[in-house]
C-alpha cells in the first residue's frame, strides 16, 4: 500500500516552501523520521523526515520546485509500485505511482506542476530565462547589471544579472546550469515580468549562438523546464540579529536582494564580492544561505556545515559571523536605531576635536539616477501636485517615557528579543490616535467624490537604506501590544535595511512615520505618503531646561527630555482643527507615559 507524504505546517504565516534537494531517490528505501528532502522557505531552511517507513515509489515535486503546505511531495509503498526492476525508466516510474495511489493514468499526459514563466525551452539544450514574479504590483523592472558575459559559465542559482524595480533591488539566480549564450535585454533596459532576458545552453550550443534562438539537435536539457529563479525576497533575514520576519505574504519568495548598493560599496567583480559562490563550496548551497553570506562577509568555504552530508546552513552562516564580529569589535549597530529620534545630552563634558570629514568618492562623478531613486522623484512630486499640504508642529515632553524606557530596556530586550527604542512608543500612540480620529488615517477620493475611513492601523515607517528611502508597514499595528510594535518595526527595519525586504511589505500603509530626529534634526515639514492624508515627523529628543508647576502648583524649572513632533496633512480631507485635536491626543498619551503594563511592569 502506497501513502502521500505531504509537505507539513513549516512554522505560523508560512504557506509555502521551495525543495532545495532530495535526501533520498525512487527505489531507495526511507525508515519512520528519516530525512527526506531539504526545504527552504523564507524563514527556515529544513529538513522533512519521512512519517512512514517504506521505499521511494515517486518523487512529486523536484529540486528548485515550490511546495504549498499540504502539498504532495513524495509516494512511498512497500516497494511493489516502484517498477518491477526498480530501474530508471522514466515511463516505470510515472506510471507505479499512478496505480499505487490511484490516479486515473491519462493524468499523467498533463505536466505535474506548471511553473511559473521563469524558463522557457528555447531550443535544443539551450533554456530561456525570463524575468520572474518581482511581487505583487511590480510588472516590470530595469537591468542594472549583467554579472555574467556571453560564453561564461554559470551555475545554478548563481547570479545572473541585476535588477531594479520601483520597490526593491535584487539579483536574478540562473535556474539551469550552463553557458550564457545570448543576453536579450541589455543593462539600463526594461523588462516586464515574464519577458526572456537571456538563453542559456550547453558549451557544444554556444559555438552556434549567433542565431536568436541558440539551437541545438541534442535532447532538450535535464534542468529545462524542472527548475525555477528564485523570487526576489526572504523575509526572515534582518539587519543584525538573523531574527525571523513574521509577514505571511512573502513566504513564496527565498532568493534577497543585494544588501549595497553600488553607491555603498567599491565596485568589484560579482564573484570577488560574494566568496560564497566559488566553486570550491562543497555540495549545494541554497539562495537563501547563499545571499545570507554575502550579506555577513562570510566565505562559505571557511564554513563546516552541519546539515545532512556536511551542507552549509543558515545557522552556520550565523555563527561564523558571530564569531567573526567578536574576534575584530564589539557590534555598535542597533537594528532599529535610525528608526527612534536621537537622544541629545547636551553634555558639557570635554570632547575630542572632530576631524575634518574624508571627501566622498562621488565627489565630481556622473552616475545614472537609479530606477528607486526616480521613483521616489516621481512620487515626492507627485504627491505635492496631487494634495494640499500643510504641517502643524507640536512640543511633547518625552521625560516619562525616557526614565520607563531606560528602567525597562534590558529586560525587554531579554523578554521580547527586541531592542526598545523610541520608535515603539510613538507608534502605539499614533495607532491609538488614528483609531480616535480616523480621518488622519482615512483616504480622500477627490474623483470619486467619497472618503474612505480604513478599518486597520497600518502604519508606515521610513527608513533610510543604503539604496535610498524605503517605507515598510507594521500591519494591523492598532491590534499589537509594544512589545509587537517593537519587533515588527526592528524586523522590518532590518530587512530594509539589509535588502531582504519584499515589495508586499512595502505597501498597503494608511498613515506614516518618519524619524527626522535620527541625525538631530529638531522638526521638518515631511511630505505625505500618497494616498494617504497624514504623515508624522518625530524630532530629535533634546534635553532643556523647561518651566513646569511642582506639587504645589509652583513654577519652577527643571531638566526634560523635549521633543518636536510636525504633522503634515492633507488639507483637502483634514482641517486644522482635526490635526491640533490628533496632536493633542497624541501629545496626552505620551506626556503621561503610562506604558507600564505595556513593558511588563
Amino acid at each position: 500500500m502506497s501513502e502521500t507524504v505531504n509537505l507539513p505546517a513549516l512554522g505560523e504565516s508560512v504557506t509555502e516552501g521551495t525543495v532545495t534537494r532530495w535526501l533520498k531517490q525512487v527505489g531507495d528505501e526511507v525508515a519512520v523520521d528519516e530525512p527526506l528532502l531539504e526545504v527552504s522557505t523564507d524563514k527556515v531552511d529544513t529538513e522533512v523526515p519521512s512519517p512512514v517507513a517504506g521505499v521511494i515509489e515517486k518523487i512529486l515535486v523536484e529540486e528548485d520546485e515550490d511546495v504549498e503546505v499540504g502539498g504532495a511531495l513524495v509516494v512511498i509503498g512497500d516497494g511493489s509500485g516502484s517498477g518491477d526492476s526498480g530501474s530508471d525508466d522514466a515511463a516505470t516510474q510515472d506510471d507505479a505511482p499512478a496505480k499505487a495511489s490511484g490516479e486515473p493514468a491519462e493524468q499523467k499526459s498533463e505536466p505535474e506542476q506548471a511553473p511559473k514563466a521563469d524558463t522557457k525551452q528555447a531550443s535544443g539544450n539551450s533554456v530561456e530565462v525570463t524575468l520572474p514574479a518581482l511581487g505583487e504590483s511590480v510588472t516590470e523592472g530595469t537591468v542594472t547589471r549583467w554579472l555574467k558575459q556571453v560564453g561564461e559559465t554559470i551555475e545554478v542559482d548563481e547570479p545572473l544579472l541585476e535588477v531594479s524595480t520601483d520597490k526593491v533591488d535584487t539579483e536574478v539566480p540562473s535556474p539551469v546550469a550552463g553557458t550564457l549564450l545570448e543576453i536579450k535585454v541589455q543593462e539600463d533596459e526594461d523588462a516586464e515580468v515574464g519577458q526572456v532576458l537571456a538563453i542559456v545552453g550547453d558549451e557544444s550550443t554556444a559555438g552556434s549562438s549567433d542565431s536568436d534562438n541558440g539551437s541545438s539537435d541534442n535532447g532538450s536539457s535535464d534542468q529545462s523546464g524542472e527548475t525555477k529563479a528564485e523570487a526576489i525576497e526572504d523575509a526572515a533575514t534582518t539587519a543584525d540579529s538573523g531574527e525571523n520576519t513574521e509577514q505571511a505574504a512573502e513566504a513564496k519568495t527565498s532568493q534577497a536582494p543585494t544588501a549595497e548598493s553600488e553607491s555603498e560599496k567599491t565596485p568589484s567583480k560579482p564573484a570577488e564580492s560574494a566568496p560564497s559562490a566559488g566553486k570550491d563550496v562543497p555540495g549545494y548551497v541554497t539562495p537563501l544561505v547563499r545571499k545570507l553570506a554575502r550579506e555577513k562577509n562570510v566565505d562559505l568555504s571557511t564554513i563546516s556545515g552541519t546539515g545532512v552530508g556536511g551542507r552549509i546552513r543558515k545557522q552556520d552562516v550565523l555563527s561564523a559571523a558571530e564569531k567573526a564580529e567578536k574576534s575584530v569589535a564589539p557590534a555598535t549597530t542597533d537594528t532599529g536605531a535610525d528608526m527612534s529620534p536621537a537622544v541629545s545630552t547636551q553634555s558639557s563634558g570635554k570632547a575630542a576635536p572632530a576631524a575634518a570629514p574624508a571627501a566622498d568618492p562621488k565627489r565630481g562623478t556622473t552616475e545614472k539616477a537609479p530606477r528607486i531613486r526616480m521613483t521616489i522623484a516621481k512620487r515626492m512630486r507627485e504627491s505635492l501636485e496631487v494634495s494640499a499640504q500643510l504641517t502643524q508642529v507640536t512640543e511633547v515632553d518625552m521625560t516619562r517615557v525616557a526614565q520607563l524606557r531606560q528602567k525597562v530596556k534590558d529586560q525587554f530586550q531579554k523578554r521580547e528579543g527586541a531592542k526598545l527604542t523610541f520608535m515603539p512608543f510613538f507608534a502605539k500612540a499614533v495607532a491609538e490616535a488614528l483609531q480616535a480620529h480616523p480621518v488622519l488615517n482615512a483616504m480622500f477620493k477627490e474623483d470619486s467624490k467619497e472618503i474612505v475611513y480604513n478599518s486597520s492601523e497600518d502604519i508606515a515607517i521610513a527608513v533610510d537604506t543604503p539604496r535610498g528611502l524605503l517605507v515598510p508597514v507594521v500591519k494591523n499595528a492598532g491590534d499589537l501590544n509594544l512589545g509587537g510594535l517593537a519587533k515588527q518595526i526592528a524586523e522590518l527595519g532590518g530587512a530594509a535595511k539589509d535588502g531582504s525586504i519584499s515589495p508586499d511589505a512595502l505597501t498597503g500603509g494608511t498613515f506614516t512615520i518618519t524619524n527626522i530626529g535620527s541625525f538631530g534634526a529638531l522638526f521638518d515639514t515631511p511630505i505625505i505618503n500618497q494616498p494617504q492624508v497624514g504623515i508624522l515627523g518625530t524630532g530629535s529628543i533634546v534635553k532643556r531646561p523647561m518651566v513646569i508647576a511642582d506639587a504645589d502648583g509652583n513654577d519652577t524649572i527643571a531638566i526634560r527630555h523635549m521633543c518636536y513632533l510636525s504633522l503634515t496633512y492633507d488639507h483637502r480631507l483634514v482641517d486644522g482643527a482635526d490635526a491640533g485635536r490628533f496632536l493633542s491626543t497624541l501629545k496626552k498619551r505620551l506626556e503621561a507615559g503610562q506604558f507600564e503594563s505595556e513593558v511588563g511592569l
